[in-house]
């Protein structure tokens, strides 16, 4: 399933030497949520920001779709969606303020190589030289052809991939000719990054309005400006960590953030209109008496948890005060 290029065996074999049999497993999730590994009093995080960006909005025009919206501002559509309930996606009205979910906590894992958070829909990548990290909207796998949680690794990098239709892909589509050159035709965009999983890959993409969705066949799809950034800063045997986590914590300026995404078999329903299910992540309250720690325990302000839970918009809320 995915998205197949030629294998590059002297790569694939140069990435993996040495390397731990357990780091080339693919990882079992047992919970989808994040944990916060800090246990340090609200002091102690003053200094401390786990957070990318900041909120926005903009007033739309006549014409403007949430779909427009997204593509301008760097945002995947059911990000759109969760942010901006009770918009009509497709007409807003002109002088409508639409929300641009554009502040997000980091995910919880290692902050090395790319991080990808399935229920986000959106990607992480961490400079090796340090400094800011990027941050990018992604498509993901449909349902039953899901993007796999695990560790991986980048093996081979390309420009202008060319795209060989998987066994299953042909038998769904039997149109689909046995290979596709590189051009406005080929669904796997101008760049590839190719992982260590036979048949997966990060690429472009020549559909843009499937960008923050369940699209794919289990590849991870990104803007095309998005990808070539990417492609240009990753280099073979970075590391790729795919993660479901549907909740985030995080400090900035000393205050607690929560962020809470509906899980992954919500998402086809949430781009067709409908609201996430009024149900509470599992442990929510520990993470979040975890992430305070025993000194800000006091300032934490459940009304704001539990409205961030109901919700579920994706965009990180102050819970302490």
């Amino acid at each position: 399933m995915g998205c197949r290029g030629t294998t590059d065996t002297v790569i694939r074999r140069r990435v993996r030497a040495g390397m731990p049999y357990a780091a080339r497993t693919i990882a079992r999730t047992v919970f989808g949520v994040a944990y916060a590994a800090c246990t340090s009093c609200a002091l102690g995080n003053v200094d401390r920001d786990d957070m990318l960006g900041a909120p926005g909005s903009v007033v739309v025009d006549a014409e403007d779709t949430l779909l427009d919206v997204g593509l301008r501002f760097d945002v995947g559509y059911v990000a759109m969606r969760l942010a901006n309930p009770g918009v009509d996606p497709w007409l807003p009205r002109g002088g409508t303020a639409i929300a641009i979910p554009s502040a997000h906590l980091l995910p919880d894992a290692p902050r090395t190589g790319i991080v990808i958070n399935l229920p986000e829909l959106r990607l992480y990548y961490y400079p090796p030289t340090g400094g800011t990290p990027l941050s990018f909207p992604v498509g993901i796998g449909d349902e039953g052809k899901g993007t796999p949680i695990g560790h991986a690794f980048i093996v081979r990098k390309q420009t202008h991939p060319t795209w060989w239709p998987t066994v299953a892909e042909r038998a769904e589509n039997p149109d689909l000719p046995a290979v596709v050159e590189p051009g406005p035709d080929n669904p796997m965009g101008n760049y590839a990054l190719y992982l260590d999983w036979n048949g997966y890959a990060i690429h472009g993409s020549n559909k843009p309005y499937s960008i923050g969705r369940r699209d794919s066949h289990g590849c991870v799809r990104m803007y095309g400006a998005d990808i070539e950034r990417l492609y240009r800063a990753v280099v073979p045997g970075t590391e790729v960590r795919i993660v479901n986590q549907t909740v985030k914590v995080g400090w900035r300026g000393g205050e607690l953030y929560l962020e809470v995404h509906p899980p992954l078999d919500e998402t086809d329903g949430i781009e067709a209109g409908a609201r996430p299910r009024d149900v509470a992540p599992a442990g929510l309250d520990r993470i979040v008496r975890r992430a305070a720690g025993p000194t800000a325990q006091s300032r934490i302000d459940w009304d704001a948890v539990n409205l961030a839970a109901r919700e579920k918009r994706g965009l990180p809320i102050q819970v302490t005060r």
